[in-house]
């Protein structure tokens, strides 16, 4: 059901937005570089949280850990 607004959103700040899904959501990103190589868990901010060699365990790490994982390309 669609239920109208009649009063305006009030915008969000720049650090609200950053926070936003901070626990809730993390990010899978592949990194390639000449000292690694794997998949970096990231939270919703961007803080690196860790490095995984296997795209499957650092989603079941994400999942283990209360949050949504989110694919990051």
């Amino acid at each position: 059901m669609n239920i109208a607004r009649t009063e305006p959103y009030e915008p969000m700040s720049a650090q609200d937005f950053a926070a936003f899904g901070l626990h809730e959501v993390a990010y899978v990103k592949r990194v390639e570089d000449e000292d690694e190589t794997g998949y970096a868990i990231h939270a919703a901010d961007g803080t690196r949280l860790s490095l995984m060699e296997d795209r499957d365990v650092a989603m079941a790490t994400i999942r283990r850990n209360d949050m949504e994982p989110l694919s990051a390309h």
